[in-house]
């Protein structure tokens, strides 16, 4: 148990489709990057800042998940 939780307790919250459509972006986004870089192509510019602004908005995406995932008690809101 860890912190009082059995071990497969463990969820990605409420909306799964988030998180795994990010990460997804998240390793589409580090394949184009480091392609660009690390391959000798013609178009590497394009593959560098197709991949950075793939990871951007991925990022986007994790901001989303997280704050739609915060719970905070009726009382603590002040409505």
């Amino acid at each position: 148990m860890l912190l009082g939780r059995p071990w497969g307790g463990c969820s990605l919250g409420r909306c799964v489709l988030l998180p795994v459509l990010a990460l997804l972006l998240d390793s589409l986004g580090l394949l184009l990057l480091l392609l660009g870089i690390l391959a000798s192509l013609d178009y590497w510019d394009f593959l560098v800042y197709t991949g950075a602004l793939i990871l951007a908005f991925s990022l986007l995406l994790w901001i989303t998940w997280y704050s739609l995932n915060i719970e905070l008690p009726p009382e603590k809101l002040d409505l």
